[in-house]
C-alpha cells in the first residue's frame, strides 16, 4: 500500500520546519547558492561586452550551484545530523513507513530547490535583463526532476558519512565539480584534459544545465524534446543508481547507537 497523502503532509511539513530552523544550514544551502545565480550573472552583464549573452549563460551554468548546495548538501547534512540525534530512529517507531519518512524529506528538499531555481531566474530577468525561459514546462519539469535526482542522491550519500559534523565537508567538493562542469566556475573546465568531459558530462547537475539551456534558447516543441531526451536519460539512469543505493546502504541510525 503507498504513502497516505496525510502522511506525506506530516513528513513535509516537518521536514520544512527543521529546514527552516536550522541556522546554521541556511547560508550553505539557501543564501550562498542563490547569492551565486544572481550575484555571479549580474556580475557578468556589467563587465562583459555581450554583457546579457555571457549572463544569460552564467546563470544557466550557477543552476548546477543551486541543486548541489540546496538538493544534494542540504538533505544530506541534514539526514546525517537527525540519524545522529536518533530522530530518524523515533520516527520509525511511528506509524509513518521508512518510505513515507524519506519522500517527505525528498519532497520538502525539492520544493526549497525549485523555489530558488525559479526566483533565481526571475532576479537574474530583473537586475541582469536575462530574458525568462522561452520553453518555462522545459524549464520546470527538469528544474524537479532533477532536485528529485539530487536528494535522492543526498539520501545515498549520508551511507558514506561516518557522522554529522563531518556531513558538509564530504558534500562541499560535489558543490564545486558541479561548478566546475556545468561553467558556473568560468571555462576552467577548457584547461582539463579532454577525456575527462565525458565524466563531467553524464553528471546529473550537467544533463539538468543541458535542458535548461534549451529552454533558454531558440527552437520548437521537436527540437526542444530532442534536446532533453539525453539529458532525461542521464537523470533517470542516476536515480536508478540512488534508489538502489538507498535501499542497500541506508542507515537509520549511527553506528555507534
Amino acid at each position: 500500500m503507498g504513502p497516505t497523502p496525510m502522511s506525506l503532509t506530516a513528513t513535509y511539513k516537518l521536514s520544512a520546519r527543521l529546514f527552516w530552523r536550522d541556522k546554521g544550514m541556511l547560508p550553505a544551502s539557501v543564501i550562498t547558492p542563490l547569492g551565486l545565480a544572481i550575484g555571479m550573472p549580474a556580475l557578468m552583464r556589467n563587465v562583459q561586452a555581450d554583457g546579457v549573452t555571457a549572463a544569460a549563460q552564467m546563470f544557466v551554468g550557477t543552476l548546477a550551484l543551486i541543486l548541489s548546495g540546496t538538493a544534494f548538501l542540504n538533505i544530506t547534512v541534514a539526514l546525517t545530523m537527525r540519524r545522529d540525534q536518533l530522530l530518524l530512529k523515533r520516527l520509525r517507531t511511528t506509524r509513518l513507513t521508512d518510505r513515507q519518512i524519506l519522500l517527505g524529506e525528498v519532497a520538502n528538499t525539492v520544493t526549497q530547490t525549485v523555489i530558488l531555481m525559479i526566483v533565481s531566474a526571475v532576479a537574474v530577468h530583473l537586475l541582469a535583463d536575462v530574458p525568462l525561459p522561452r520553453n518555462p514546462v522545459l524549464f520546470a519539469v527538469f528544474a524537479v526532476a532533477g532536485s528529485a535526482v539530487m536528494a535522492m542522491l543526498g539520501v545515498a550519500w549520508t551511507a558514506a558519512i561516518p557522522r554529522g559534523e563531518l556531513a558538509a565537508p564530504m558534500t562541499l567538493p560535489f558543490f564545486f565539480l558541479a561548478g566546475l562542469a556545468s561553467g558556473a566556475m568560468g571555462s576552467i573546465i577548457d584547461l582539463l584534459p579532454s577525456w575527462l568531459h565525458p565524466f563531467f558530462a553524464a553528471l546529473p547537475t550537467s544533463a539538468v544545465v543541458d535542458a535548461v539551456r534549451a529552454s533558454y534558447g531558440p527552437g520548437t516543441l521537436s527540437s526542444d524534446l530532442a534536446a532533453a531526451a539525453v539529458p532525461a536519460l542521464v537523470l533517470a539512469v542516476w536515480a536508478g543508481v540512488a534508489l538502489l543505493s538507498i535501499r542497500r546502504w541506508f542507515r537509520w541510525e549511527s553506528r555507534k547507537s
